[in-house]
């Protein structure tokens, strides 16, 4: 089991993304990463990216349904 699937949804009003991503025991720039994907909708505050609760919510529900999974890819061989 990954840190991601424990991390739990506390109450509070907004989580910067950097906090979020060392809860979730995942990188900075994988953060960054699923936002582009639009997998995590965050908010700009004063230049830095916020999550808000309804976001956390709505990115777990689709983690958990496996809406973001793929299949791993193997790298090619080179030549």
């Amino acid at each position: 089991m990954n840190a991601l699937s424990e991390f739990k949804i506390e109450s509070r009003p907004i989580l910067s993304l950097h906090k979020f991503c060392q809860q979730a025991g995942t990188s900075d720039i994988t953060g960054w990463r699923w936002r582009c994907k639009g997998w995590l909708v965050a908010v700009n505050i004063a230049g830095r990216p916020y999550l808000t609760d309804k976001a956390l919510a709505d990115f777990m529900r689709r983690v958990e349904a496996g809406e973001v999974a793929r299949e791993p890819r193997v790298p090619g061989r080179k030549s």
